[in-house]
């Protein structure tokens, strides 16, 4: 297999697990937070910057990459490590999600889905097969099934056709993936926020017997103990001796519930999105950097925060910048909402080898502020 995870230990006080999962590109220390680098790179970092906060995989965009700068491209270039300088594991995900997000027109039939493009409006096909094929070209370590993100809500029959045909293309994925030897392939468990649909999905994709496994289709507006209550119900379907990756959530809350409940991966554009807002994460809850009550506030980001951003630069500073639409000053909060998530990540990996990930989630809340969950980060 081109991936094999490693079970290190059982938090015996949560049931959270950590571990490594060994890549062609190197060892990942689990649970992990992967930084999102759409478009080929993390918005404002280089990988260099990504290497000195101990970013240890980063995923990238097979739709976007697909459009531009097209994957044969990049396949010349000898894939997407040498394209964009990144020589520690990456992860694709199928493009399956900005098809059924940014295209408002689409057509989903069995065979794949027509749509056009966001940036040009040409008409374009991808298909469980095309998707194989532009992510063998890309050269990820991981790369992710060909699948639909329903809505939510969505009524119950929707998800249940919507599960089904993801089933039948995951396996297509299968059959048309030509590099298991060094990329592995993952599933993607769907079924909405039903219990049953969760449960047919996972046990349908696990037969199949892939390298590892997603959940997909959770942090889609649903409220948060609707997404705990699925994953609930949806990881002790996977097999144990398999990575687990939870897409699209980056939320401090949800990166230690998920953890709680057996997740091995996560992703999210959150620390990046919100940073070009001016809005940060730190020990004490949230701070918009850009209001005017940080003028003149000469302390860092985050007293309690090592990295490069608060052991060198003022909230006063940071303001400034982001009010004189100064690039720098994105690239400041980034770095620090970056950091400050690889951090939480390695906190809890050393809360659950010394069997104490509850008693950390609470204080963590606590200290962050998080007394209901639904609310967000």
């Amino acid at each position: 297999m081109a991936v094999k995870y490693e079970l290190i230990k059982v938090c015996k006080q949560s049931g959270a697990r950590l571990g490594r999962l060994h890549t062609p590109h190197g060892i990942i220390e689990t649970p992990t937070f992967m930084p999102v680098g759409t478009q080929a790179t993390v918005k404002t970092m280089s990988p260099e910057e990504l290497k000195a906060m101990d970013a240890q995989i980063i995923l990238s965009n097979t739709y976007h990459l697909f459009l531009r700068p097209g994957h044969d491209l990049i396949r010349r270039a000898g894939g997407l490590h040498r394209f964009m300088n990144w020589d520690r594991p990456i992860l694709t995900d199928s493009g399956g999600f900005q098809v059924f997000s940014l295209s408002e027109m689409r057509k989903i039939t069995e065979e794949g889905v027509q749509f056009r493009s966001h940036l040009n409006g040409d008409k374009l096909f991808l298909s469980p097969e095309k998707a194989m094929e532009v992510q063998n070209a890309l050269g990820p370590d991981i790369m992710m099934a060909f699948d639909e993100c329903p809505p939510y809500p969505a009524d119950y029959e929707y998800v249940k056709n919507s599960l089904e045909r993801t089933t039948r293309w995951a396996e297509r994925c299968l059959k048309a993936h030509a590099r298991p030897h060094d990329q592995a392939l993952f599933a993607i468990v769907q079924g909405g926020m039903y219990e049953d649909l969760r449960r047919q999905s996972a046990l349908d994709l696990t037969s199949m017997d892939f390298p590892g496994y997603a959940i997909g289709g959770l942090s889609v507006g649903e409220p948060k103990h609707l997404m705990f209550e699925m994953l609930e119900s949806t990881v002790p379907l996977l097999p144990s001796g398999k990575p687990r990756y939870l897409m699209g959530v980056g939320s401090p809350d949800a990166l230690i519930e998920g953890s709680i409940r057996g997740i091995d991966m996560f992703d999210c554009v959150l620390p990046t999105r919100i940073a070009r807002n001016g809005t940060t994460m730190t020990s004490g809850g949230r701070l918009v950097v850009r209001n005017a009550q940080f003028a003149e506030d000469l302390g860092p980001l985050d007293p309690e925060c090592s990295c490069y951003t608060c052991r060198n630069y003022s909230r006063a500073y940071i303001r400034h910048l982001i009010k004189a639409d100064e690039t720098f000053g994105l690239r400041l909060t980034t770095y620090h909402n970056l950091h400050f998530l690889l951090q939480l990540m390695r906190d809890v990996r050393q809360a659950i080898m010394e069997d104490r990930l509850l008693d950390f989630r609470d204080t963590f809340f606590a200290k962050y502020g998080l007394h209901d969950n639904d609310k967000g980060f």
